[in-house]
């Protein structure tokens, strides 16, 4: 049995407000120090970045998988990439819905690639857009290789998001059409978890997973899903199996984003510093300016939810919240997440406890304390016991953590959620 701990949905340098020192190099230096063993390139339908994946990367014999070239590594990257798929609906209304998509094959990517031209530059961004809509990206993708895998991204997000509030659709039917079929997965996203997508029924048919959707490499593994592989080589197929055949009970976990820092968690209005909870307030305007609100993802799922909160499926994948290490310790040292300062101290943990992951998830308390300083150790306690506050996050704006906060108990709607100590 393999532990294959997978993020899915990342971009590279090509991709709009993206880190120009994203490269596939860094990509597996990143993935080693974070306890990240499976990857996606990112952007493959980019004509510059697929060269360089053509050129940095080889295939891992028929698994369908790809390695550095030369590389002793563990870590392994499967094609991946976003698209933007803009259409109009059946009442003429613009829909614009972000896509992931895996490939098992260079042939089968540039066979895609070939298709997708036909609807819009591919070379001007590393998520293009283009005039299409989902169900004939789905097509097009499993006219290129039947073990195509295609799931919507951060499906609640307002803009681009399946079930966002501005061009959003209420059911992946609806949205996909004669291709839902297909669909056999959804990305929650960082302002959604598990538990808020378990009061919509509907979803119980789809495998919910979780990714980073990184635009610089520090952010990688945010979010990410915990697989046990049978087979003693992880393969392209093993992987899609494992996340969706229930059967299996191959998918263990995902890593999740505390929804309240997510940054469309809540409905509001960023100009005016204007939030409100969809449970308790129901303007649709800013009171300040009288402008328009975004409404957020919070707000969407309980649009949709047909049950109460707190609601657990039977069979339900597991998940657990977790704080980005950089992030506790900024928190901590009241510096930016990538000061001298910070990296220092993270780069000291790593080097003597293990992957970020097992920091958060296992590493001894009072080592972590020896090598930080004692409040890094009772942040990472407290996020461990989930025994934290956030101001939630609202219309592009990131929630606010306190890390130290050991009063406040957890709320009702993390019953459900296994503590992070449980993480291995």
């Amino acid at each position: 049995m393999m532990e294959v701990i997978a993020d899915l949905h990342i971009h590279s340098r090509y991709a709009m407000a993206c880190s120009s020192r994203i490269t596939l190099e860094g990509l597996e230096s990143t993935a080693l120090e974070k306890g990240i063993n499976l990857i996606s390139t990112g952007d493959f339908t980019h004509p510059a970045w697929l060269s360089e994946i053509k050129k940095t990367l080889e295939p891992c014999g028929e698994t369908g998988l790809f390695k550095i070239k030369g590389s002793q590594s563990k870590l392994r990257f499967v094609l991946g990439s976003e698209v933007s798929t803009i259409f109009a609906d059946k009442n003429k209304i613009s829909k614009k819905i972000h896509n992931c998509i895996l490939m098992p094959s260079i042939e089968s990517v540039e066979a895609l690639n070939s298709e997708l031209s036909r609807f819009g530059s591919l070379a001007s961004d590393g998520r293009p857009a283009l005039s299409m809509s989902a169900a004939e990206l789905v097509e097009k993708a499993f006219n290129s290789d039947r073990d195509a895998f295609v799931f919507p991204a951060h499906a609640w997000t307002p803009y681009f998001g399946v079930f966002g509030s501005f061009s959003g659709f209420d059911s992946i039917k609806e949205a996909y059409q004669d291709q839902e079929k297909r669909i056999r997965a959804l990305e929650t996203g960082l302002s959604s978890d598990p538990q808020m997508n378990w009061r919509v029924s509907s979803l119980d048919k789809y495998a919910l997973i979780s990714n980073s959707d990184m635009h610089s490499l520090e952010k990688m593994g945010r979010e990410a899903n915990v697989l046990d592989i049978k087979d003693s080589e992880i393969t392209y197929g093993s992987v899609i199996k494992a996340i969706t055949d229930r059967d299996s009970h191959s998918f263990k976990q995902t890593i999740e984003f505390y929804p309240e820092e997510g940054k469309y968690h809540y409905d509001g209005h960023r100009q005016c510093n204007f939030s409100a909870d969809p449970d308790t307030n129901k303007l649709t305007k800013c009171p300040v300016c009288g402008k328009r609100l975004v409404i957020g993802v919070l707000h969407r799922v309980n649009d949709l939810a047909d049950r109460p909160v707190g609601y657990r499926p039977k069979g339900a994948v597991p998940y657990v919240h977790m704080v980005p290490l950089r992030e506790v310790i900024a928190y901590v040292t009241k510096k930016t997440a990538y000061s001298p300062v910070v990296t220092s101290m993270y780069n000291d943990l790593v080097t003597n406890l293990g992957s970020e992951f097992s920091i958060l998830g296992s590493a001894d308390l009072d080592k972590i304390r020896g090598l930080s300083n004692d409040t890094v150790g009772d942040a990472i306690q407290n996020i461990r016991e989930d025994r934290i506050r956030i101001t939630p996050g609202y219309d592009g704006v990131f929630g606010k953590l306190d890390l130290i906060d050991t009063v406040h108990k957890p709320e009702e709607r993390k019953k459900n959620q296994r503590s992070i100590s449980e993480f291995k």
